[in-house]
């Protein structure tokens, strides 16, 4: 793991071959964690896997588990996503009822509680609870998809709340998930994020190491 350069790559299996999971996972063992997304065809149009799946990879991943619920009532599943070992737990906002006491709950259990927002979702709300959270994903393309092309404008949120989050003092991990690749982490990086989903950047490369390796090196280049 590279976590003491202050810069994560999380490449997202939504870009690996499903049926070769295992294999998969051993292309990306210099990543920092695996990006694992969660969809109930409810919250967002698209299905992928649950908890015996997740368990799997967890199982199986030579990286920490960064599983990102997209989905609804994360109220009464995410606290089982963290009990499978979970190292990070990321909800929606905006399908949260409690969210404070959620990553309370998550923090317990011993997982990162991590708080996620759709493209149009302002941020203003969470600057009083930064200390309540270990990762705000700023989603950078509608969730429910991989394969997206990034949206720039969400880089003037991120950018407030990078910005809100050094003048408090925050130790909070900024994420930023879509259309991450060479040209956009560095956009992402300026803007104050420090933890990178990237799906068929890492995925579809031939060396996924040596794309792990670029991508890390241009978001240093560039971070805020």
């Amino acid at each position: 793991m590279h976590l003491d350069s202050g810069i994560r790559i999380n490449p997202s299996i939504l870009a690996a071959d499903f049926v070769n999971m295992q294999s998969e996972l051993a292309r990306i063992a210099t990543a920092d964690f695996v990006h694992v997304d969660v969809m109930d065809n409810h919250f967002v149009p698209n299905l992928t896997f649950g908890p015996q799946m997740v368990e799997r990879i967890q199982a199986t991943s030579p990286v920490p588990l960064d599983v990102h619920l997209m989905i609804s009532d994360p109220d009464r599943w995410a606290p089982g996503y963290a009990e499978l070992g979970a190292a990070s737990v990321t909800f929606h906002l905006e399908a949260a009822t409690e969210p404070v006491a959620l990553a309370r709950r998550l923090r317990e259990i011993g997982a990162r509680a991590g708080v996620a927002v759709k493209p149009a979702t302002p941020v203003d709300g969470l600057f009083d609870l930064l200390d309540d959270f270990d990762q705000i994903l700023v989603m950078t393309v509608e969730p429910g998809f991989g394969g997206q092309s990034f949206m720039p404008e969400t880089m003037p949120k991120l950018r407030r709340l990078a910005d809100e989050a050094r003048r408090r003092g925050s130790a909070v991990w900024l994420q930023v998930d879509g259309g991450i690749g060479e040209s956009t982490i560095a956009q992402a990086a300026e803007a104050g994020a420090d933890t990178f989903v990237a799906g068929s950047a890492v995925f579809g490369a031939d060396d996924p190491a040596n794309a792990i390796a670029g991508l890390r090196a241009s978001a240093r280049d560039h971070a805020h």
